[in-house]
């Protein structure tokens, strides 16, 4: 009888453990979903709504989705002119495009500068190797907005660089550095270079040496190892690394603003002028969804590579 109800209390005590881990799971699991629901999805249905809105002049600036009249039921005031003005407007197709042509080329000069950058670190032996990724990691301690200040210093026509280069004989007289495209590509690429650079570095790391012993084995030569081997293996560090600095870069404001000087157009810029001069609330947020229309899919590309990926591993 005392065997008989102590395994009750044990099978009691058993589904007991297992409800309490079940209910943990749900618990952790849903603690990350409400955090994207109210910081991303509610933010996401504000501006949405305001997209479809009419601009007035007025506070807010923009219309009431819904209208009360004499009936029960309200009247739905939904208006599609935003999005079209998108399009009429070839301002905001050239800044689109324009962005994408910027944040693709800072991207690219990131992955050509950080790889290497990465390979060394996960080359380096010891403690060497922890000092590299903290000097990666640095910048990090300091503000954004400071660090781009720094730059405008550098840049300036009397700046560092062009009394560098004129006591270097170079030139003999200040170069525009500052309020180009060119400091705006220095801007981003430093800026963002840690977000490449770490990706890789990550997937670098758990590389298997022994590859390369053998395709140098069978007759390979270094860079052929390379193209052939290390790259192939690296590339879901290269596409992880690419969209960290491809998504925020297309939508910079502070360093096209800062460093560009109004000159280089990008949407951030735009964003920020319908926003605060314009007060054109509806357009903004217009151009806000797009935007985020345009940052999506390759993110809904990577998560499908990803995906992909770990179907071939299993």
């Amino acid at each position: 009888m005392a065997e008989s109800t102590a395994a009750v209390n044990s099978g009691m005590l058993s589904r007991l453990g297992n409800w309490l881990q079940a209910r943990w799971q749900s618990i952790i699991t849903a603690i990350p979903l409400f955090w994207l629901l109210l910081f991303f999805l509610a933010p996401f249905f504000i501006v949405l709504k305001i997209s479809v809105a009419e601009s007035l002049i007025a506070s807010p600036p923009f219309s009431s989705l819904f209208e009360w009249g004499e009936g029960l039921l309200p009247s739905v005031s939904v208006t599609a002119e935003n999005y079209s003005y998108l399009w009429e407007d070839d301002l905001y197709v050239r800044t689109y495009l324009s962005s994408l042509k910027i944040a693709s080329i800072s991207t690219l000069l990131c992955l050509l500068v950080g790889y290497p950058i990465a390979y060394a670190i996960s080359r380096a032996d010891g403690a060497m190797r922890y000092i590299l990724l903290f000097l990666v990691i640095l910048p990090f301690w300091t503000s954004f907005l400071l660090r781009v200040y720094a730059w405008m210093g550098l840049l300036a026509d009397q700046g560092t660089f062009n009394n560098l280069l004129m006591w270097l004989g170079v030139i003999e007289k200040p170069i525009r550095l500052l309020y180009t495209q060119f400091a705006v590509y220095v801007g981003i690429v430093y800026s963002y270079l840690p977000f490449m650079i770490l990706p890789l570095y990550a997937n670098m790391e758990k590389l298997d040496n022994s590859m390369q012993e053998a395709a140098a084995d069978l007759g390979a030569r270094p860079a052929a190892g390379f193209f052939t081997v290390t790259l192939p293996l690296t590339a879901p560090g290269i596409l992880a690394g690419c969209l960290l600095v491809f998504i925020p870069a297309t939508g910079e404001f502070v360093i096209p603003d800062l460093l560009g000087g109004g000159n280089v157009l990008m949407i951030g810029r735009v964003l920020y002028g319908e926003f605060n001069s314009n007060h054109d609330w509806p357009v903004a947020s217009a151009v806000a969804i797009a935007l985020l229309i345009v940052l999506v899919l390759p993110m809904m590309l990577y998560h499908r590579v990803q995906a992909r990926n770990a179907e071939q591993n299993t």
